[in-house]
């Protein structure tokens, strides 16, 4: 069962893993829950958490990378039973979007409706940008 986060608060997600709060589970293991995100963007929109209360993607130790990614691409294959076209999102940090502080991907099966990136028109970044950010993000010394 997932503990409670740090800040003591209660987690939604870590009462859930619980059983403590309902949730539409679709798929669960040992360390990870699939289940139907409760205000949906689209029908089926799915919510893929570790059980372990992490708050950010940055937060998961090395041996529960595999684990996560076999149980998105699990849901990711059980969205295409709506939809061939979907969004894997997760958003880290409130300036992000991120509203409950327990790590989780987004699986939003598109319909009829255009993605969510493609409401306004994307410029081409210039070099000097580009270097720049290079140099901020490259591989870091050590």
């Amino acid at each position: 069962m997932a503990p409670a986060p740090p800040s003591g608060a209660p987690c939604v997600f870590c009462e859930i893993v619980a059983g403590r709060a309902p949730a539409h589970r679709i798929y669960e293991d040992e360390s990870t829950l699939v289940f139907l995100d409760l205000f949906p963007i689209t029908r089926g929109h799915l919510l893929v958490i570790p059980k372990r209360h992490v708050d950010r993607l940055t937060d998961l130790r090395q041996d529960e990378y595999v684990p996560l990614l076999r149980t998105l691409v699990r849901a990711c294959q059980r969205s295409e039973r709506l939809s061939r076209d979907y969004n894997v999102a997760v958003n880290q940090g409130r300036l992000a979007g991120q509203i409950v502080f327990h790590l989780h991907f987004h699986v939003i099966p598109r319909y009829d409706t255009p993605g969510p990136f493609a409401t306004t028109p994307r410029t081409r970044i210039g070099d000097e940008e580009a270097r720049g950010v290079v140099a901020l993000l490259g591989e870091a010394p050590g």
